[in-house]
């Protein structure tokens, strides 16, 4: 299992960069009405190809974990992407990180530390029986797509935001199901096993959307809604997908009180920092200007809430 910490750890870290990169990239792009004119604009940014690289960074060291330890313990660490990526804001663009963002790392640490040791989930089975992944599919997919309509039927702000950031997450821990079912079989059947199964492209498929949408996410409403609901609604599906799934089992009866204030401190940890504005300032070069013409920076939907 410590070999499965270190590499989500990694894969959190290199995700991190990748994400400051691509939402710099994202919040930087102009706003566009034509079809697929945001991934235009991305495709021409440096920045967003630098994200990508983390991101493939990250999904390497993602694979080996989810193939050395359990789904609903590996992906919720990844919540260590958000102070991470504070670290990562303050090294590549030198933005001073405040007292109160310390002490939200600090909570996000210390919550996540508490939560996973009073889960500890165990056991399991290494691979998901075939027709388990029809309803999984169905009930996923579905969440998914009824929080991209919601969130693309609203205007840009709060609700659009979170909709998209949430539909983000859900493909995001699809990805990672699918990448510990790939894995397991190319463990067994080698890499021509790895490259027939459906589930490698299913991955594939799940994991591009999720960035798609995470693009899309950035640039509809302010941080304080799409972190929160990326970060904590990745970790939570995931665990969800691993305890249905894999047969996964965390620990029940008092284990739950301690749980529960470990999740408590980590979403005050997670809600507070996505509202501070140094963490505002490693998504955005200049959070103090307008975008698009606004006449002021508290008229603009997008503009961080400070403290």
């Amino acid at each position: 299992m410590i070999v499965a910490v270190v590499f989500a750890v990694l894969a959190a870290c290199s995700n991190a960069v990748g994400t400051v990169l691509q939402r710099r990239a994202a919040v930087a792009a102009p706003d566009s009405t034509a079809r697929f004119g945001l991934v235009r604009q991305l495709l021409r940014s440096p920045l967003w190809f630098g994200g990508i690289l983390g991101v493939v960074f990250a999904a390497l060291f993602q694979a080996l974990a989810l193939n050395a330890g359990s789904l609903a313990a590996v992906q919720p660490l990844f919540i260590l992407e958000l102070p991470l990526a504070l670290v990562a804001g303050n090294a590549l663009f030198r933005v001073r990180v405040s007292r109160k963002a310390w002490f939200c790392v600090l909570c996000i640490f210390v919550g996540l530390a508490v939560s996973l040791f009073s889960a500890a989930p165990s056991g399991g089975r290494s691979q998901v029986p075939g027709l388990w992944w029809v309803p999984a599919l169905a009930v996923v997919g579905g969440a998914g797509a009824l929080l991209v309509l919601a969130g693309l039927r609203r205007p840009h702000g709060l609700a659009r935001a979170a909709c998209l950031a949430a539909a983000a997450a859900i493909g995001n821990a699809l990805t990672a199901a699918l990448v510990k079912s790939a894995m397991n079989i190319m463990s067994e059947q080698g890499a021509t096993g790895f490259f027939l199964a459906w589930q490698t492209y299913g991955f594939a498929v799940a994991g591009s959307l999720s960035i798609l949408l995470l693009g899309y996410a950035m640039q509809a409403g302010p941080l304080i809604a799409s972190q929160p609901a990326l970060t904590l609604g990745d970790a939570t599906v995931s665990f969800c997908l691993g305890v249905v799934l894999y047969a996964e089992s965390p620990r029940h009866g008092l284990w739950l009180l301690p749980a529960f204030l470990g999740v408590t401190l980590l979403c005050y940890g997670v809600f507070s920092l996505s509202r501070t504005p140094c963490l505002a300032g490693c998504v955005n070069p200049e959070p103090e200007e307008p975008r698009h013409g606004a006449q002021s920076a508290s008229a603009d939907p997008h503009h961080a809430t400070a403290d």
